[in-house]
């Protein structure tokens, strides 16, 4: 069923939320909405996308009514060098709201996966407009299925724990999480960010993945983030790269 706003406008204040049933998608109206001057935390969320966006240029699968399809506006003090942390800040936003309100313990995948065991339940996509950041979220919420080229990929939090969760609750806790954590980068740097997503990640030390470049393919260990939150992999003919961008997996 649709999203409760009355509901989500009773827990959530003053905020902005721009609902819509079907958008393009989320990311371009909250563009739009930043470029305009809106208040930081607006919410734009859709109970379907025609159009939604993810990392590289990939789609988001967008099912009508069973999934978080959300966009948010903020205004905090980062700087463009500054959107990679952000970025796993906002995966540490998830994990958390996901467990506090379901139970259900995730894995991060660098640099904007949320997984539950090997397939992927929410991914983040984050950009600039002006001075203003906008974190995109979708979220695998009661999905009982997906099309046969995702099943091996995906899975929801209705298919991992085998009952149906509140969309409202989440993306209430949602909101709660990201102004926590991106509050924290804000005001202690860095660090911390890197320090908890290392921790709560089982792709940031001593996992053997393939990394997708896109025009090549690496293969080797991964070793760490280095202070702007770039994945470390160590190669397997010695050599150290620093991944900037592309598809991690973890080696067969």
């Amino acid at each position: 069923m649709p999203l409760d706003l009355a509901w989500l406008r009773s827990q959530l204040g003053a905020r902005r939320i721009d609902w819509h049933p079907v958008i393009g998608s989320t990311m371009t109206e909250a563009a739009r909405l930043a470029a305009l001057g809106c208040e930081s935390g607006t919410i734009v969320c859709a109970d379907a996308q025609t159009a939604g966006q993810g990392r590289l240029g990939r789609k988001w699968h967008s099912e009508p009514d069973s999934g978080l399809y959300i966009s948010i506006v903020l205004r905090h003090a980062l700087s463009a060098q500054t959107l990679p942390v952000a970025t796993l800040a906002l995966g540490l936003a998830t994990a958390e709201a996901i467990l506090k309100t379901t139970d259900i313990a995730c894995d991060l995948r660098w640099p904007n996966d949320v997984l539950i065991g090997s397939k992927k339940c929410a991914g983040i996509l984050t950009q600039l407009e002006g001075s203003a950041m906008i974190a995109g979220i979708g979220v695998n919420v009661n999905h009982a299925q997906f099309p046969k080229e995702l099943r091996e990929l995906a899975t929801s939090l209705r298919i991992a724990s085998g009952r149906v969760h509140s969309r409202e609750k989440i993306l209430v806790e949602l909101v709660a999480s990201i102004h926590a954590f991106c509050n924290l980068l804000e005001t202690e740097g860095r660090e911390p960010i890197l320090r908890m997503f290392s921790a709560a990640s089982s792709f940031v030390h001593g996992r053997r993945v393939r990394v997708d470049l896109g025009d090549s393919i690496l293969s080797g260990t991964t070793a760490g983030l280095n202070d702007a939150g770039f994945l470390l992999l160590e190669g397997d003919q010695g050599e150290r790269n620093v991944i900037i961008a592309g598809g991690v997996r973890p080696c067969s």
